[in-house]
């Protein structure tokens, strides 16, 4: 991933230097354990310890001439180990290493994506709580629906978020998988209970049965996973911009001072951020469909996968760890403008209170359902051809008139009562953190 949106914590797990450092770690670790089988000596696996080093450059330089970088990396680091580098990569196979290797370092990023996941579920419950009783009109096809809040809205996405969290989890557990079973995974140099113990050492799990590689379905779960993740992040954006358009103009994202939005018209103030999510996104979604291409490789392998692989696994993990990060501080630092929310409201003309006129037709002055539904659809038309007050339109109605008192018409244009579960609804957001968590970590 280009540097412009490389985070350093998540970068640094997918330099070619961490990439050797853990190739370097399971090669230590299988050392360790043919020490205790008696096939590698104590002191060669102490000078393998205390000298081993990994030198890039060199690799690189080997690999001119080898054309393999497992066989340079090896030999690089014999180099640095002297004589008892001859005990290195005793009876393992090249993808022993890389996918055991490959396993850590996708178990550091998904740490990684999961503490991020974590970081915006808290913006958005504390954004969603404080805005618990910012009215808002919802919209349905983009149309004027009925009235929420802005809390529930952020609410819903801080339940999506913990979802992916769930789903991040499970994936990038399963992903921590490594294997030292061999060229076609039947242990024909080193024995199931020596992959055992390393892949303990290490913190990994087993491959139960593998081939000559860890099976890319794991993989494939992950960055699966990750898209959804991405998915879920622009639909958040999305909504953001849509509600940032001059004629809606309920919510911005910051602007810093200095900050300009065009090189031609000063008066801009776009909503960049959001518009790179969903770039991200689109990104992360072709991603995903390369891992589900990466599962159906030839026999026990190919190596169509590593290609891939080494462009994607660095890159999806970059990408979402950036657009987490970055939507976290969009939430946290988002200009919210009520009395623009309250101006759109009232620009409906009560429209939206058409679902109670409804009802009261059907249940107080005995229409049918058809019927009150054609009175009311004409009168909602007719307010809004007109640009008139839907409730004008409905008190001069002869049928409405005669069916429903002025007393119980004003009654049916109660904000209120569109809003009066939403308390209920979001008393939920304890499930992810309990009300009054944020202030007490404020004040830790």
């Amino acid at each position: 991933m280009i540097p412009r949106y490389t985070l350093p914590e998540m970068g640094a797990l997918w330099t070619d230097q961490a990439r050797f450092e853990g190739m370097l770690r399971v090669e230590i670790a299988v050392a360790r354990a043919q020490v205790a089988r008696c096939t590698v000596p104590a002191e060669a696996l102490l000078a393998i310890e205390s000298r081993a080093r990994v030198d890039v450059d060199r690799i690189a330089e080997i690999e001119k001439t080898t054309d393999h970088d497992v066989i340079a990396f090896v030999s690089q680091v014999a180099e640095t180990v002297g004589e008892e580098g001859r005990y290195l990569h005793l009876g393992l196979t090249s993808s022993d290493v890389i996918d055991t290797a490959l396993g850590l370092q996708l178990q550091a990023a998904g740490r990684r994506l999961l503490a991020d996941c974590d970081g915006l579920i808290a913006a958005l419950v504390t954004r969603a709580r404080a805005e618990a009783g910012t009215v808002m009109m919802g919209r349905t096809h983009s149309v004027h629906a009925e009235p929420t809040t802005l809390g529930m809205k952020i609410a819903g996405w801080a339940f999506e978020i913990d979802r992916d969290r769930s789903r991040l989890a499970a994936a990038a557990d399963d992903a921590a998988t490594g294997k030292i079973s061999g060229p076609v995974g039947t242990y024909s140099h080193l024995d199931p209970d020596l992959e055992e113990e390393v892949l303990a050492d290490l913190g990994l799990h087993r491959d139960p049965i593998s081939t000559q590689i860890v099976q890319r379905d794991r993989h494939a779960a992950l960055v699966a996973a990750i898209a959804v993740t991405g998915g879920s992040l622009e639909r958040i954006a999305t909504e953001i911009r849509n509600l940032q358009h001059t004629e809606i103009g309920e919510l911005m994202e910051p602007f810093r001072a200095g900050q300009k939005g065009s090189s031609a018209m000063p008066h801009k103030r776009n909503p960049i951020l959001c518009e790179r999510i969903a770039g991200m996104a689109r990104l992360l979604r072709g991603y995903a469909a390369t891992a589900l291409e990466n599962q159906p490789l030839w026999h026990e392998r190919d190596i169509s996968h590593s290609s891939a692989e080494r462009v994607l696994l660095p890159d999806a993990t970059i990408l979402l760890d950036y657009m987490l990060v970055k939507t976290r501080g969009l939430i946290e630092r988002l200009v919210v403008r009520p009395d623009r929310m309250r101006e759109n409201i009232e620009r409906g003309l009560g429209l939206h209170y058409s679902s109670r006129i409804l009802t009261a037709l059907v249940e107080e002055a005995g229409m049918s359902r058809e019927e009150a539904y054609a009175v009311v659809q004409r009168s909602s038309m007719q307010a809004a051809d007109e640009r008139r007050q839907l409730r004008d339109i409905l008190a001069a109605d002869p049928a409405v008139a005669a069916g429903l008192s002025d007393e119980t018409l004003a009654g049916c244009f109660d904000e209120s009562v569109f809003l009066r579960n939403v308390a209920t609804a979001l008393a939920r957001l304890d499930e992810l953190a309990p009300a009054g968590k944020e202030a007490a970590d404020a004040t830790a």
